[in-house]
């Protein structure tokens, strides 16, 4: 009897140790996956042969952090030096430092490298825009209704916009200056007052009114305000749990703030699109088209887009510009050849032309220099290797390989540019780019691509460099600027963090005016 107990109590020992044994391999079994999961992606993974630091290689967290604290694309340059112009920056994505990487990702043929929907795919409940449409065929039609309102004919029918707002800023810089000798002022917010109000006008009708009232408008404020908040949102997307547990999170009232930012462009769409009188603005195009209803957009993707373009044109051109100003005075050789040259060409401001500006060939080198050191986009964002795979330059990727260029690094490389680092405007003279005999001979030029290629470039490239001549130039004329004398105040452009946009910090300049009077 007493045996029988005892194998009783044994047998019932053992089936209550089997639940607890089967809960410990399974936990074990999930402790382990991450581990076992980063050696496979090391050692095992199709990418495992392409140059990249082990921790990358294995795990998306060191992306992550790099792109929560700002430092992504001094990282990834840093480990571009180290590893080569291919980079295995996560167990699934690719990054390239080299020229054929732009033909060769963003090319228009067959099988086309689609936007990675991580970065691109559209907000929930928001109709689809020119940015975060995926589908070319999509992309391709909104483009073509967009596209006429971008052609060099149509800026010269703009020029009177740009002019107004242009001399607005001069008035504005003026008035600083006016209570002292000499001012010392920051550049950077009135650089983006000024073409956040002329992209306002031209797409909207209407101005954002910044440079009338001295501040950013509310809009563009929370915009700036919120560039941190959207990497948090770009990061979380590669942990799709995360992101449904952040998206639940977000209280009604920022809910509520964010449909109100976005109503403050669907009144002004609106409220443009039933204006009588005819405007040879952006939206007027795009009116012209929408009389024709297979051609046209529907108006949810009209208010959506042009918030969009709202960013991509005004921020983007006002960063090269900021940038361009404070190498500038920081170069007192260049701030003065360039300022010779304005000064010599227009006897009178109201000569300052775009056309006119076309043919001032340091002030065309300062800006492409600009381009170079003050990449407005540094970096491309990812896209996808079609189906079946594909090779990129010169290195074979399974399909769905996250692709993406380094713009920041490809600017600064020494294989690509005689003395990389330094902002010299004469790399881009004729003169330098055809003597053999010249240091920027051998300067690889195509490695810079500001307003990218193929059928995704930049439709607003003319009205961008249209506003960087007009802007600097009209500056230069009015007023001699000069560094800050305390050199705390300098500001290096490689110390400036990238969360999606570059980081906004002060610019100080000296500004004197030229003219006590216009």
């Amino acid at each position: 009897m007493a045996n029988q107990i005892t194998e009783q109590v044994a047998e019932l020992q053992a089936a209550a140790g089997r639940p607890f044994a089967a809960g410990t391999a399974l936990l074990l079994l999930l402790l382990s996956y991450p581990l076992l999961r980063a050696l496979y992606n090391v050692y095992f993974h199709p990418l495992s042969k392409v140059p990249g630091p082990l921790t990358w290689s294995a795990t998306r967290l060191p992306f992550v952090w790099a792109l929560l604290t700002g430092t992504i694309v001094h990282d990834i340059q840093e480990l571009h030096r180290q590893y080569g112009p291919v980079l295995r920056i996560a167990p699934d994505e690719v990054t390239f430092e080299h020229v054929d990487a732009y033909e060769e990702i963003l090319k228009p043929a067959s099988p086309q490298f689609l936007k990675d929907p991580t970065w691109w795919k559209r907000q929930p409940g928001q109709p689809e825009s020119i940015l975060s449409a995926i589908d070319p065929k999509h992309h391709a039609h909104i483009r073509g209704a967009l596209a006429p309102g971008f052609t060099p004919r149509a800026l010269r029918a703009q020029e009177p916009f740009v002019q107004r707002y242009v001399n607005l800023l001069i008035d504005r810089i003026r008035e600083l200056a006016a209570k002292h000798q000499e001012s010392e002022i920051d550049i950077a917010p009135w650089l983006m007052f000024t073409t956040f109000d002329i992209f306002g006008d031209l797409g909207f009708g209407e101005s954002f009114d910044c440079l009338q009232s001295s501040r950013y408008h509310p809009w563009i404020a929370l915009l700036f305000g919120s560039v941190k908040a959207a990497a948090f949102v770009a990061a979380a997307r590669y942990y799709p749990w995360i992101e449904y547990v952040l998206m639940k999170c977000i209280p009604a009232s920022l809910r509520e703030k964010q449909k109100a930012h976005f109503n403050q462009i669907v009144d002004k769409v609106r409220r443009r699109l039933n204006y009588e009188m005819e405007r040879p603005d952006i939206m007027s195009h795009v009116i012209r088209k929408d009389e024709d209803l297979s051609q046209g957009l529907p108006l949810d993707e009209i208010e959506v887009t042009f918030m969009m373009l709202t960013t991509a044109g005004s921020e983007t051109t006002a960063t090269v510009l900021t940038g361009t100003v404070n190498y500038l005075v920081q170069c007192p050789e260049k701030l003065d050849r360039v300022v010779s040259e304005i000064r010599r060409q227009f006897q009178s401001e109201t000569d300052i032309t775009l056309d006119a500006l076309r043919n001032c060939t340091y002030l065309n080198a300062v800006i492409n220099e600009g381009l170079r050191l003050c990449t407005p986009v540094p970096w491309v964002l990812p896209r996808r290797v079609p189906p079946g795979g594909g090779t990129v330059c010169g290195v074979w990727l399974p399909g769905g390989t996250r692709v993406s260029i380094q713009a920041y690094a490809m600017s600064r490389d020494p294989q690509y540019w005689h003395r990389s680092e330094s902002y010299l405007p004469e790399r881009w003279l004729p003169e330098s780019q055809n003597d053999p005999k010249s240091p920027f001979y051998g300067d690889k030029r195509q490695a810079l691509q500001p307003f990218s290629v193929g059928p995704r470039s930049c439709m607003g490239q003319h009205l961008a460099w249209a506003e960087m001549r007009l802007i600097l130039a009209k500056l230069l004329w009015n007023f001699d600027f000069a560094a800050p004398e305390d050199k705390e105040k300098w500001l290096r452009w490689e110390d400036l963090r990238t969360f999606l946009l570059v980081e906004k910090r002060p610019i100080y300049v000296r500004v004197k005016p030229r003219f006590q009077t216009r």
